[in-house]
């Protein structure tokens, strides 16, 4: 198995709008307020080809299996970025592609001049929290910024 972590290109906007879609509803995660509705899901690459944005994919034997973005947090002041669309298909999950996922975003969150990261998740992703903790997320009680993910009930915010 080979598994490689890289920045998305267009060509890879359909695979990666499909996980997304495929992924939320299979955690409850499909109805308003949630990110699946955002309007960057169909042209990620788009998205985020901006200053202090990135989206990376992961494959597997050249298949795109999920992926994970870094981007300023709306609403929040310009040293806090989050972390955005961390989405995996089954086949990518529990193999270690979460961890290099996180590690690539951080650091290029790093890169970019970020001193503080956030994320939104919700009850009953375990295992990503999970990894969130791991790499040292802590949990904070109330949303950040304006992301307008109103469903969204886990905050997190990581010190860089």
């Amino acid at each position: 198995m080979s598994l490689l972590i890289r920045p998305i290109t267009a060509q890879d906007d359909a695979a990666v709008a499909a996980i997304i879609r495929t992924v939320m509803p299979e955690f409850g995660a499909d109805g308003p307020g949630f990110a699946i509705h955002d309007p960057e899901v169909a042209a990620m690459s788009a998205a985020y080809g901006h200053p202090r944005h990135r989206y990376f994919v992961v494959e597997i034997d050249g298949q795109v299996v999920g992926g994970a973005g870094i981007a300023p947090l709306s609403g929040a002041d310009e040293d806090v970025c989050e972390l955005r669309k961390m989405y995996f298909l089954p086949r990518a999950r529990g193999i270690g592609a979460g961890a290099a996922m996180m590690r690539a975003c951080l650091d290029f969150a790093r890169s970019a001049g970020f001193a503080r990261c956030y994320l939104e998740t919700l009850t009953g992703m375990d295992q990503a929290q999970a990894l969130y903790e791991k790499v040292g997320f802590r949990q904070i009680p109330a949303a950040m910024g304006a992301t307008g993910h109103f469903a969204c009930n886990r905050f997190y915010l990581l010190e860089l």
